[in-house]
């Protein structure tokens, strides 16, 4: 009976390497890719490489070291073009417009679960493996859906809800039922070369000097940086100068260069009149949100009662969810009231430890 083909893709880190050797011993026909999708050597960006980041000519290194160690052929794919036009220029363009934007969702969304499909497809492979913290599990009903990790706190589905339901069946999460020390414990003895390596953390293209950095060196002639006022929220006097909206994301307490009797934080980003308020800690509390760009991976009922998550380690709370009459919208209301309902995060879904979908968190009030 011939063996089940799975594409393995390999960031260079200990979770997909020891993806990729558990596959293996399972009896599948392991192939592993890495996509190359940032050039350091050539960034403004002060990332060393292999501390941290994702996807990098070390990273690239090690996950080739693994399949030699494996024995099982290596392909590296250059996504530089698109993960450039996917993901760098619409986290640009996001802060530009008073948004916090999420790009290892987009990097999922438009590199590893779209352009890593079409490589399997083109490999004649039965699956895409990854190593997320997270579980394919079957249902009763034939159904495959995507559940949470058994490790709460490494748990990835968050960043998995824009993914087509239709690709579930072909999806493995081989690291999904462990923990971080039992993942580096198989890796040590299978003597993989990266049993020991750092964590990528962070924005995996995003130096020392932090996003507001990195945006001003992206920017071009037509977006330079407008000087604008600093009001109190809601009376509206002016407290000082910002240099560029890009530089401040809604919650934020530190760095907003103004001096005040009482902590102040980022209340609103408004771009419409290059205005930045600052209000007090009782202004971030919303009791309602609203979603664009939903995505669902199982079917949901208008008044629901559902667990959401607004930003990843946000521990969760009971929403109802209300269906609006605009296409792909849909309206949260709030058990209790949430702080930092943040424009540009992700809003997700859960029923237990179903993921059920998400969407993009545009308003709240």
């Amino acid at each position: 009976m011939k063996k089940k083909k799975v594409l393995v893709a390999m960031s260079g880190g200990v979770d997909s390497s020891v993806s990729a050797a558990l596959l293996k011993d399972q009896g599948y026909d392991v192939v592993g890719m890495t996509m190359q999708v940032w050039d350091y050597s050539r960034s403004e960006s002060d990332v060393y490489e292999g501390y941290g980041t994702c996807c990098s000519s070390v990273d690239v290194e090690d996950a080739r070291a693994v399949c030699q160690k494996l024995n099982i052929p290596f392909y590296v794919l250059n996504c530089e073009a698109r993960f450039k036009a996917q993901v760098i220029d619409k986290f640009v363009d996001s802060y530009l417009k008073g948004q916090t934007p999420i790009p290892c969702v987009d990097c999922n969304t438009y590199l590893k679960f779209d352009h890593l499909v079409q490589k399997m497809k083109e490999l004649e492979c039965d699956y895409l493996a990854t190593g997320h913290y997270a579980r394919v599990v079957k249902a009763e009903n034939g159904k495959h859906y995507i559940c949470k990790s058994t490790d709460d706190w490494k748990d990835q589905t968050y960043f998995l809800f824009t993914l087509s339901p239709k690709l579930i069946p072909q999806i493995l999460f081989p690291v999904g039922t462990m923990d971080k020390q039992k993942v580096r414990q198989i890796a040590e003895k299978k003597g993989l070369n990266v049993f020991r390596k750092k964590d990528s953390t962070g924005l995996c293209f995003v130096g020392s000097g932090g996003y507001a950095d990195f945006i001003k060196k992206q920017l071009k002639e037509e977006n330079k940086i407008k000087e604008g006022p600093i009001k109190f929220y809601p009376s509206g006097k002016v407290l000082g100068q910002h240099k560029g909206l890009y530089q401040f994301t809604y919650g934020q307490r530190k760095g907003l260069g103004v001096s005040f009797n009482r902590p102040l934080y980022v209340v609103k980003v408004d771009t419409k009149n290059n205005t930045l308020w600052l209000g007090e800690e009782s202004d971030l509390y919303s009791k309602k949100a609203r979603l664009v760009g939903l995505n669902w991976l199982d079917e949901i009922k208008d008044g629901e009662r559902l667990k959401v998550k607004i930003r990843f380690h946000h521990e969760g709370c009971w929403t109802w969810i209300y269906k609006e009459e605009e296409d792909n919208t849909l309206r949260l209301e709030f058990e209790q009231a949430q702080k930092a309902v943040t424009p540009g995060q992700a809003a997700v879904l859960y029923r237990g430890n179903q993921l059920l979908g998400g969407g993009s968190i545009v308003s709240f009030s």
